[in-house]
């Protein structure tokens, strides 16, 4: 067996792709995770090595595995919608380039839904409320990308499950304010690239796949103590807004689909289902659809590992413990891409940006080439993404929610 030091480039990336478990439905958009998150384990895989560390990094898919629409976080080789993973939990390592950033979901119950008066005179009274949580000036994001505010009217579906009120809500947001430095005990911000005191800290490490930036010792858990502080902020903030919203409301749930689990695991755009405080998780697709909520498995069993075709492959790189606990559940259906077939290449120039080449649905051999996915035209997926995690058991659907005001403001 070839030993890491002496592969080439092509090999290293032959073996990053073989860390790959993606659940994900083989679309466009699951195939572009794929072949952009090689680039990401890569990376990672080097940095271990030069490290004196197994090049062990994984990326579990959930159902919804897509890209990620933001543009440095592509270009470092991540995708969205799964389970990064590159230590037992406990080694002092992070890594900062996935970009963590404390995002989820608040669902409440209500008694009565709001008509469209009062809560649009309760949104105004939100945007323009000047809140102070844990000494940081809040900032409303619900404008800002996919982050939104729905009402929905349930629809039983099992009866283990106790419903406290006919109508539910789903905040969807995140903390920008701490984003960059800021005015928190720790000073610094989640991201590099607009936090000067966190750039100040990090490690630079060169790879053949691009600089991967990191955090070890010290510095690590001190930042874990900060990403810890950002999802408790994220959840008072949902919570804070909920009660301008709505003023009385049932709390059902409030996870994180964004942020470290700890210094070696970062969950990208998925949910955790070891989660005690939350057991209760939604799952939003389309707009034009239902939401359900759903009771997360432990996952995946030996059964779906076997399904899914992992077995040998997980097992012939001592990474199937990862995936017996990958412990995950989508938030969300995630962006699609129906102009497009799938992945046929990827390109590199000299100067090292990726260009990615697919073949279009035309119907005629036509290809569409593009070294990031920004300002591709998407949709959102439906149902196929629950059935997906139904199939392989990652969850117990418990209630459909019924779109009654889906706001984007």
């Amino acid at each position: 067996m070839t030993s890491y030091e002496a592969m080439s480039k092509e090999e290293k990336l032959k073996r990053a792709s073989a860390h790959i478990f993606s659940m994900g439905l083989q679309d466009a958009a699951d195939f572009l995770c794929r072949a952009n998150m090689k680039y990401g384990l890569a990376k990672l895989h080097h940095m271990q090595h030069t490290n004196g560390q197994s090049p062990s990094a994984t990326f579990v898919g959930a159902p919804d595995a897509t890209i990620t629409r933001n543009v440095r976080r592509w270009h470092s080789g991540f995708g969205y919608g799964g389970k990064l993973s590159w230590g037992n939990g406990t080694e002092k390592l992070i890594v900062l380039d996935s970009m963590p950033n404390a995002c989820g979901m608040l669902v409440g119950g209500l008694e009565e839904a709001p008509t469209m008066d009062e809560l649009l005179d309760h949104i105004n009274s939100v945007l323009t409320s000047d809140e102070v949580i844990d000494g940081i000036q809040i900032e409303w994001d619900f404008a800002a990308g996919n982050h939104f505010i729905d009402i929905y009217e349930v629809r039983p579906l099992s009866e283990d499950f106790s419903y406290p009120s006919r109508y539910v809500f789903v905040i969807h947001g995140s903390v920008p304010e701490l984003k960059g430095d800021n005015e928190s005990k720790f000073g610094f911000g989640l991201y590099a690239h607009k936090s000067r005191l966190l750039k100040e800290t990090l490690e630079v490490v060169e790879t053949p796949f691009g600089p991967i930036q990191i955090l070890t010792g010290a510095d690590a858990s001190r930042y874990m103590e900060l990403n810890d502080f950002a999802c408790e902020l994220s959840r008072k903030k949902r919570r804070r807004a909920a009660e301008l919203l709505f003023e009385e409301f049932t709390e059902i749930s409030n996870p994180i689909h964004q942020g470290l689990l700890n210094m070696n695991s970062h969950i990208l755009g998925c949910q955790d289902t070891n989660d005690p405080d939350n057991r209760i998780l939604p799952i939003t697709l389309r707009s034009d659809l239902p939401a359900y909520l759903a009771i997360g498995n432990e996952n995946l069993s030996e059964e779906a590992i076997e399904q899914l075709g992992f077995t040998k492959r997980s097992e012939k790189h001592a990474v199937k413990d990862r995936l017996l606990k990958a412990n995950i559940l989508p938030h969300g259906g995630g962006y699609k891409y129906p102009s497009m077939l799938g992945i046929k290449r990827v390109m590199e120039t000299k100067s090292g940006t990726r260009y990615y080449v697919a073949e279009h649905a035309t119907g005629q051999e036509s290809e569409k080439v593009f070294s990031n996915p920004r300002e591709l035209e998407f949709t959102y997926r439906g149902q196929e993404v629950l059935w997906k995690a139904v199939e392989l058991k990652l969850c117990s659907v418990v209630a459909r929610l019924m779109p009654r005001v889906i706001l984007k403001i």
